[in-house]
C-alpha cells in the first residue's frame, strides 16, 4: 500500500514535470527550435490541424525555421496562421517552402521571457505541492480507518516529502537551464 501511494505521487509529479518541459519547448530563445511552431493551428481542408501535421518543419540555421508543406496549396493558410500567432514572426515564401527568420531578442524581451518562465516554474511547483498534499491526505485517511499503522503513515509522509523535494529540484534545474538559454546573446 505504501509503495502504491508513493508510486501515485511519482506519477502525478512526473506528469507535472512533463507538462513543464513541453511549455519550455514553446518559449522562444535566441535559437530556432521546431517546437516553436507546435502550438500553431492551421486551418486546412475545413478543419484546424497542428502545424506539424500539415508540414515538415526544420531549423537549418540558428536563426531560421523552414516550413515545407505536404501540399503546396496550403502555403497561404500556413502563413496566415503564423501571422496570427503570438510569435511575432513575419513569414516569407518562394512557392515551395515558408521561411521564418527569427529576429534577435532584445534585452527587455529576454527579461520578460525569464519572468514568464519563472511563473511557469512556480505554477509547476504549486502543482507538485498539491500532489504531495493529496497523497498525504490519502495516507491520513488510511491511518484513521485503520488500514495503515501510525508509524507507517509517518514513514509514508516522509517518503512523499522526499519525492516532492526530488521533483522540485528537477524543476529548479530546468528553470536555471532555460534562464541561461534565454539570456545567452
Amino acid at each position: 500500500m505504501i509503495n502504491a501511494i508513493v508510486k501515485d505521487a511519482r506519477e502525478r509529479m512526473g506528469k507535472t514535470v512533463e507538462a513543464f518541459t513541453q511549455e519550455l519547448v514553446h518559449i522562444r530563445t535566441g535559437r530556432a527550435s521546431v517546437g516553436l511552431l507546435d502550438m500553431i493551428d492551421v486551418e486546412v481542408y475545413g478543419s484546424n490541424m497542428k502545424m506539424n501535421q500539415v508540414a515538415s518543419i526544420s531549423a537549418p540555421e540558428a536563426r531560421l525555421l523552414v516550413v515545407q508543406p505536404w501540399d503546396k496549396t496550403q502555403i497561404p493558410a500556413i502563413e496566415k496562421a503564423i501571422l496570427a500567432s503570438p510569435l511575432d514572426i513575419t513569414p516569407s515564401n518562394d512557392g515551395q517552402v515558408v521561411r521564418l527568420p527569427l529576429p534577435q531578442l532584445t534585452e527587455d524581451r529576454r527579461k520578460d521571457l525569464v519572468k514568464m518562465v519563472g511563473k511557469l516554474a512556480e505554477e509547476c511547483r504549486v502543482s507538485i505541492r498539491n500532489a504531495r498534499r493529496h497523497e498525504v491526505e490519502e495516507a491520513k485517511k488510511k491511518q484513521k480507518s485503520g488500514e495503515l499503522p501510525e508509524d507507517d503513515a509517518h514513514k509514508l509522509t516522509a517518503e512523499i516529502q522526499k519525492v516532492t523535494d526530488e521533483f522540485i529540484k528537477k524543476i529548479e534545474g530546468m528553470l536555471k537551464a532555460k534562464e541561461v538559454e534565454i539570456m545567452e546573446v
